[in-house]
């Protein structure tokens, strides 16, 4: 495999322009873990009730495998295409196309599925008389698509930047709730804890796989390090372990809000909050109005997410025209930002279509929908190929010591066969009134569902 380079003519990517800790922070940005635990923990609760939080720990331990698979591929090969880029060099051009493809598709369908919810938090917030209004939602959400698009296209320092500021609030946010639980500032617990939180006796295979998916949903996100391994100092080393460090910090939160959430929680009222969860442990922790923490962590967090996903179509789009897969005009850069201006104008300009389509043309909206429903066949398709990768490609080198064995082939495919068990286990549930969370936070998009007070009947409505 060779390294993505630039050429005389077009110079690449803005090299070094990363540090390690700005890699840690884009994976955990990434995975959005405050967004990420308003669209799954609500889900993984009705799904596996009390072993939520195992739920989450052991498909983490399995995912591990995916990430190790990122680290070693990205040492071989720095290539801002990531999984299109390395699966195509060891298996087929054409798998890798669908592998680059598959990210694409999901990145564009979040413009949608991001930017709805956000918009109406931040209406929520700024302008309660106007969460109502269709067309205000899709108007604001509309300003924060095109905002972010001109951040992106500005550089990735200045990306970098928002990224920091945003991820402090929502980690902090959720250390905060963290915090205030363990001094016992909440009501008597809900749920008593026991040790099958956490080891996940009482599993069967078919009461972990109903929780498996929504749980690598949740957990999915972290790669964009491995898409910005040529603006990365050191992008061959930095850019995985930033990745391993990330997938850490994302599951460690995960797992403690799955365990505050019970403990707080009856089943009935983490039933009712669905994505506003956040919201809810707030109100439980806070006084108004400092429990608006929890909208300010979640928008933040979907902000920073949808910035990502931008990062992520942007550089793959631009690894694919650099080797002549796409059109080249798709791998231009900005002569001075050094940034894919051109894909970043399609992503930006494909989203505002999406945006004001899906609220004024019943087709399109049945489309993304089903677009939406698909997301995780999408991203457990290239997860589960560059695991694959890795596991082939490293297939000699693993037989000269156990570790390498372990660690090249064996965790690898352990994370193959459980994204593409995923898959299997799904395409029977595959049908309109399906619970995935994202589908439900796209359908429960609009302000009379969301966003009045009949979602939480006496309580501040908020986006959580």
């Amino acid at each position: 495999m060779r390294p993505g380079a630039g050429s005389d003519r077009n110079p690449g990517l803005r090299a070094d322009a990363l540090g390690f800790a700005e890699s840690v922070i884009m994976g955990i940005a990434g995975s959005g873990p405050a967004y990420g635990v308003a669209a799954s923990t609500a889900t993984l609760v009705g799904a596996v009730g009390v072993l939520a939080p195992a739920s989450v720990l052991y498909c983490g331990l399995i995912m591990f495998g995916i990430v190790f698979a990122f680290r070693h591929l990205n040492r071989v090969a720095v290539n801002a295409g990531a999984s299109y880029a390395w699966v195509a060099a060891i298996f087929s051009p054409a798998l890798g196309f669908f592998a680059g493809w598959a990210l694409i598709i999901s990145s564009a369908v979040f413009m949608v599925s991001g930017t709805l919810p956000a918009a109406a938090a931040t209406l929520k917030l700024l302008a309660p008389g106007f969460v109502d209004s269709q067309a205000a939602v899709t108007l604001v959400a509309a300003l924060w698509l095109v905002s972010i698009g001109a951040v992106v296209a500005k550089g990735i320092k200045l990306s970098s930047y928002m990224q920091v500021a945003f991820t402090l609030v929502e980690v902090c946010a959720l250390a905060l709730f963290f915090a205030l639980a363990a001094m016992g500032l909440g009501r008597p617990p809900a749920h008593a804890f026991a040790a099958a939180w956490l080891t996940g006796v009482g599993f069967t295979p078919a009461l972990f796989a109903s929780g498996a998916a929504t749980a690598l949903f949740a957990l999915s996100g972290w790669d964009v390090t491995a898409n910005l391994n040529e603006e990365t100092h050191d992008g061959a080393r930095i850019a995985g372990v930033g990745s391993i460090v990330a997938v850490g910090i994302v599951a460690l939160l995960l797992i403690g809000f799955n365990a505050l959430a019970l403990w707080l929680l009856s089943d009935a009222e983490i039933s009712r909050a669905g994505i506003n969860i956040v919201s809810v442990v707030s109100q439980k922790l806070l006084p108004h109005p400092w429990d608006y923490l929890a909208v300010v962590a979640v928008i933040l967090s979907t902000i920073g997410t949808l910035e990502t996903s931008i990062l992520q179509f942007t550089r793959t789009l631009f690894s694919m025209s650099r080797d002549k897969a796409l059109h080249p005009r798709y791998g231009r850069l900005h002569p001075v930002y050094r940034t894919p201006w051109v894909a970043t104008l399609l992503i930006t300009g494909l989203g505002l279509v999406l945006l004001f389509g899906s609220s004024y043309l019943h087709g399109i909206k049945t489309v993304i929908d089903d677009s939406i429903n698909a997301v995780g066949f999408q991203v457990a398709f290239y997860y589960g190929l560059t695991g694959l990768a890795c596991a082939w490609y490293f297939r000699a080198e693993a037989l000269t010591g156990i570790c390498k064995f372990a660690f090249l082939f064996v965790w690898p495919l352990l994370g193959v066969g459980f994204c593409f068990a995923i898959v299997i286990y799904s395409v029977p549930k595959l049908r309109p009134d399906h619970q995935h969370p994202r589908r439900r936070e796209h359908r429960d998009r609009h302000a009379p569902y969301l966003w009045s007070r009949r979602a939480a009947p006496g309580r501040v409505p908020s986006i959580g």
